[in-house]
């Protein structure tokens, strides 16, 4: 099934040679798995989509930056994941701001900031396994049955994978210090 494959080798090599053919078939079949990643990691099929055509414009213009061929899909998947952790950090502040018309204290603001850069750095360092099962269930508020069967795996594994992720974050949040502060 070609849809399950990356693009070739000698294409990504063509492509970082710089040749105008190769990175428009490189992106063209780059899309589909880009897409995947962004659907399984962001919080709304939008951000998704958004995620997923920041990665692919990346991709066009810094693909001779990539250092290894084989490396591409890893790269993709950082570029997804670090975009549908920033829209996430936005969605956060979005409904406070609507929901509070109060002026908000510059002091607070710093403060929310840097609590949600705590979460999701602590998100960002799980391991791939239980951020993805993280992210599909606390963030985009998927059934765990449905998180389950897109990931091939158990319910049970599934709630044994999201615990320990949750677990993890909270650890990791209780011995790192709020804002900066002196605990």
């Amino acid at each position: 099934m070609a849809d399950r494959t990356w693009p070739a080798e000698r294409l990504i090599v063509a492509a970082q040679r710089g040749d105008a053919e190769s990175i428009s078939a490189l992106v063209s079949g780059s899309h589909p798995h880009v897409r995947r990643f962004a659907r399984s990691l962001c919080a709304t099929p939008e951000d998704a989509e958004d995620a997923a055509q920041e990665a692919l414009i990346i991709l066009y213009r810094k693909i001779g930056t990539l250092r290894a061929t084989g490396a591409l899909a890893s790269w993709m998947f950082r570029i997804v994941r670090n975009e549908c952790l920033r829209r996430a950090r936005l969605t956060v502040r979005r409904p406070e701001l609507v929901e509070d018309t109060r002026a908000i204290s510059a002091e607070d603001e710093v403060m929310r900031r840097l609590e949600a850069d705590r979460v999701a750095a602590a998100i960002a360092a799980l391991p791939a396994d239980q951020r993805q099962v993280l992210i599909m269930r606390d963030v985009q508020g998927l059934s765990g049955r449905l998180v389950a069967g897109a990931l091939g795996l158990s319910v049970s594994a599934m709630k044994s994978r999201l615990h320990r992720a949750r677990a993890t974050v909270h650890r990791t949040l209780e011995s790192t210090p709020e804002g900066g502060a002196d605990g």
